[in-house]
């Protein structure tokens, strides 16, 4: 029984994973090119435009089609 190799248990083999995983993550976050602020104020700018106008189309289609269905059901009575 001494000559076998002594199996590390779960806990021990689970720990060297985990710290395997977060060392591999920093040397990755390490690579990126992070955006300067100029360009970040620049998105972020235009996903908010994008957003508002999404809304406001969809809003005006929402009140033309409640317009159609009050004039038709208007019409029915």
């Amino acid at each position: 029984m001494a000559n076998e190799k002594t199996k590390e248990n779960w806990f021990k083999r689970a720990w060297k994973a985990v710290k395997n995983w977060f060392r591999g993550m920093k040397g990755e976050l390490k690579k990126v090119v992070w955006p300067s602020r100029k360009a970040t104020t620049k998105n972020v700018l235009v996903a908010l435009t994008v957003m508002v106008a999404s809304g406001i189309v969809i809003w005006a289609f929402d009140q033309i089609a409640m317009l159609i269905v009050q004039t038709l059901i208007s019409i029915g009575h």
